[in-house]
């Protein structure tokens, strides 16, 4: 019985080789950071909102692609580069999660690299 498989799929660009986009183990899935890369240009929005929201989708396509989906995660780690970006952060988690939004943590962050101001991994069950 395999205990953990690291999964990826080519809908969404990775970020590194190193690093899988996710693990699964077990009823769960856990996602690594996951910044806003627009899967079909590749580039990254320089504004913190459309990043945030690309992010969103980027983990969306993840999630469905192993057998998942946003409302089954149940808990997110959005790392921010700004910590005057909350009342945007607040008002697209309410868009992506409007009934029985997952717990959060936010913490800041110094730059990443690549222009990226925010990269949001989560859990869900499968």
């Amino acid at each position: 019985m395999e205990i953990r498989k690291n999964f990826n799929t080519p809908k969404v660009p990775r970020t590194t080789e190193v690093f899988p986009q996710a693990v699964i183990a077990g009823d769960f899935i856990f996602l690594s950071g996951t910044p806003g890369f627009n899967p079909v240009t590749g580039k990254l929005s320089d504004q913190f909102e459309e990043q945030l929201r690309q992010s969103f989708s980027n983990i969306k396509t993840i999630l469905e692609e192993a057998g998942s989906s946003l409302d089954k995660i149940v808990k997110t780690t959005v790392f921010m580069v700004s910590g005057n970006d909350f009342s945007i952060l607040n008002m697209v988690y309410a868009e992506v999660f409007p009934n029985n939004a997952p717990a959060r943590s936010t913490p800041q962050v110094m730059p990443f690299p690549a222009g990226i101001l925010v990269s949001v991994e989560c859990i869900a069950r499968k």
